[in-house]
């Protein structure tokens, strides 16, 4: 098992009891008592949890400029992720202007697709190749490509965009709360995500549950800006209207 995938079941566990020990997650994880316990100093490092004698507590609001690579993301939360995309798709009619924003879980929703005639604009290259390939008008943001997310950014990105007046828009976020609203690790990131957002009739955010209670480096939405699309909706937050809850499909 890859190590982030321990570290997703850890930070999972975490959430559902609140508190962990290394034994438990050793024989859940099947793993050596030290690798559960590299995993849970690793992740105390990056502000997701809190390291005590034994095993680990949640932490309610986990504040990390960390920030993993596509790659590292491509593997993760894989049947939250499609059912995520799958109903933000649906979102999506004929006449549509759609901004799609660089992710792995916005990139998803180029799957599940009905619509033929939308046109796209997004920031990330492999979106346009995808949409480009199935036939779709896409237009691509120029500026400055960021190797560890694929997304372009900069001040030539961000003119562009403000060019453009969109009907949706969709974005992800690496952290989700209240108070500190979206956030993401970098800031030219962050701003081409506002400028974009500014542009947008309707803006829908993409985020599996676990990314509720993080806090990354810099917000670039208020929580109430946007309808967030998500496949749980974690305790504390049952009460926001503008929270949509997709339901797993029944077999």
């Amino acid at each position: 098992m890859l190590t982030q995938q321990r570290h997703e079941i850890i930070l999972e566990l975490l959430r559902e009891k609140g508190s962990i020990t290394v034994t438990e997650v050793k024989d859940l994880l099947d793993t050596s008592e030290s690798t559960v316990r590299r995993d849970i100093t690793a992740l105390d490092k990056e502000g997701k949890l809190e390291k005590v004698f034994g095993g680990a507590v949640e932490l309610k609001e986990r504040v990390t400029a960390y920030e993993y690579s596509v790659a590292e993301k491509m593997g993760l939360k894989l049947e939250e992720k499609d059912r995520i995309a799958k109903y933000a798709a649906g979102l999506i009619q004929e006449e549509d202007f759609v901004y799609i924003d660089a992710g792995t879980t916005t990139g998803d929703i180029l799957k599940f697709l009905k619509v033929t005639r939308a046109v796209f604009v997004t920031n990330a290259v492999v979106h346009a190749q995808t949409l480009a390939g199935r036939g779709f008008k896409v237009l691509l943001v120029g500026g400055e490509l960021k190797s560890t997310t694929e997304a372009v950014i900069g001040n030539q990105a961000m003119n562009t965009i403000r060019g453009y007046h969109f009907t949706k828009g969709f974005f992800g976020t690496n952290g989700l709360t209240r108070k500190s609203g979206c956030t993401t690790p970098d800031a030219n990131e962050a701003a081409v995500k506002a400028a974009a957002m500014e542009q947008c009739r309707e803006c829908y955010v993409l985020c599996d549950s676990s990314k509720f209670d993080n806090i990354s480096s810099v917000t670039f939405a208020d929580f109430y800006r946007s309808t967030i699309i998500t496949d749980r909706i974690p305790s504390g937050y049952e009460d926001c209207a503008n929270i949509i809850e997709v339901q797993k499909e029944q077999k």
